[in-house]
């Protein structure tokens, strides 16, 4: 019965003061704690997800993104054929784009509240002008009337919604009301048409046009470059804009009080003619538009899930120095106190994501180290028994939070500054612990002086 207490307690005390078993507890201590991890970027996403589906919200309220299409001329073409006894006609449409297109706009952005989200919105006023040339540059074979008294002009607009004033187009010198809807579906959704009467007697002339437009919409406004030269030029307070689509500005200027941006597109920058009569160029008009976005000037939930992917980094750390801490000093830590203090860190995403939502990310970031920073170098100085301990693992926290913070700004370098960091990290480990003769190494209980 001796023998077995006395085994029994060799047992207990090789559990207690083994390294190796300790440092197998503390990795799987991590692995356990990537499970809250998970479930906090998890968090992030679906707040993202609310974030997103909220502006879509207000924004079909107010009017979705904007893109304007044309103005398209169309001239119907009617076709005779004969098959042996039969006569067959057949509409066909002409498409004529303008030779010249230039807008000046205006921008006026506003932000909508809805609840704790915001979501950019905007109004604009478009002036287009520009002229047309009539071409007849096609196959006549069969053709027997060119319907001049049918034509109309199309100008597409992505959400009707957004037009707030009434729309008057001049055409060659005479004023024409719009008609609502496309007449041309499959090469424009949706959009205004116009009448254009007495067609056939501008032929060989050139026939300006002009219009104005005030359109509402939200986040992002395209054009189509439909002219043989399009010009277009933007103007907004706006301050942090993104250029997308197939062409970005020729010139551009972006200050504190906003941007200005500049394009022109000619007709052979893009992959479809000025005339055709068939439906098949749907596809590549939608495919040159080009625009500008309206964005925050930072997206946190993306920087909060960024940061989120570098948890195991910062548990890693700091049991490391909780380790460290424990063989070094023969200050035994229970497996209970590594997962407080683990559970604590990974508090620290979700504050910075609640946070954020109430404030900028910077001023999120600094709050949320703060409280957790503090809570685990207070909650060291009962464990550690030494304040000397608690400041070396406060200096590791601060430059783990640091390094993170750091990454976080350098998007475009965020690799090449994580990677510096953890072979930092790692060199300086191997340094402060080159000397400890591992095989001889035990965790014993040093007494309190």
């Amino acid at each position: 019965m001796k023998n077995e207490n006395t085994y029994l307690e060799k047992l207990g005390a090789w559990i207690s003061n083994s390294v190796s078993l300790k440092l197998l507890v503390i990795t799987i201590l991590v692995l356990l704690l990537l499970i809250p991890s998970s479930m906090i970027m998890d968090l992030i996403s679906e707040r993202e997800a609310l974030n997103e589906q909220t502006k879509a919200e207000v924004s079909s309220k107010w009017a979705n993104s904007q893109q304007v299409n044309g103005p398209v001329l169309t001239v119907p073409l009617l076709y005779e054929y004969h098959d042996k006894e039969e006569i067959r006609e057949e509409i066909k449409y002409l498409y004529l784009l303008p030779e010249q297109l230039q807008v000046d706009g205006k921008i006026t952005p506003e932000t909508l509240r809805r609840g704790i989200y915001e979501v950019v919105v905007y109004t604009s006023h478009l002036v287009f002008a520009g002229d047309f040339q009539l071409q007849e540059n096609f196959s006549r074979n069969n053709l027997k009337e060119i319907q001049y008294d049918k034509a109309f002009l199309t100008i597409g607009i992505s959400d009707l919604r957004g037009i707030k004033e009434e729309l008057v187009v001049n055409w060659g010198g005479e004023q024409l009301q719009v008609k609502p809807g496309s007449k041309i579906p499959a090469l424009i959704h949706q959009g205004i048409s116009v009448d254009l009467p007495h067609l056939d007697l501008m032929k060989g002339k050139k026939i300006p046009f002009s219009f104005a437009l005030n359109l509402q919409g939200s986040r992002s406004m395209s054009f189509v470059p439909v002219g043989g030269t399009t010009e277009i030029q933007l103007t907004s307070p706006w301050s942090s804009p993104s250029f997308s689509g197939n062409f970005l500005p020729d010139q551009r200027e972006v200050t504190n009080v906003g941007f200005t941006a500049n394009w022109k597109v000619l007709q052979l920058n893009r992959n479809f003619p000025q005339f055709w009569v068939d439906e098949s160029q749907g596809g590549n008009l939608q495919a040159a538009a080009f625009g500008v976005d309206l964005l925050f000037p930072v997206d946190n939930y993306q920087k909060s899930m960024r940061s989120a992917k570098y948890a195991v980094m910062t548990i890693v750390v700091t049991f490391l120095v909780f380790f460290l801490v424990e063989v070094l000093n023969k200050r035994k830590i229970h497996p209970f106190q590594y997962a407080l203090v683990g559970l604590g860190l990974c508090l620290f995403y979700v504050l910075l994501v609640s946070i954020t939502e109430h404030s900028d990310f910077n001023t999120a970031y600094a709050m949320a180290t703060l409280g957790i920073v503090s809570m685990i170098v207070l909650y060291s100085l009962t464990v550690f028994k030494k304040k000397m301990l608690s400041l070396l693992l406060l200096a590791a926290l601060a430059g783990a939070f640091g390094f993170l913070y750091v990454t976080l700004q350098l998007t475009d370098y965020a690799l090449l500054m994580g990677s510096i960091g953890l072979t930092v990290m790692l060199a300086m480990t191997m340094y402060f612990t080159r000397n400890i003769d591992w095989y001889q190494l035990s965790i014993g209980k040093q007494e309190d002086k």
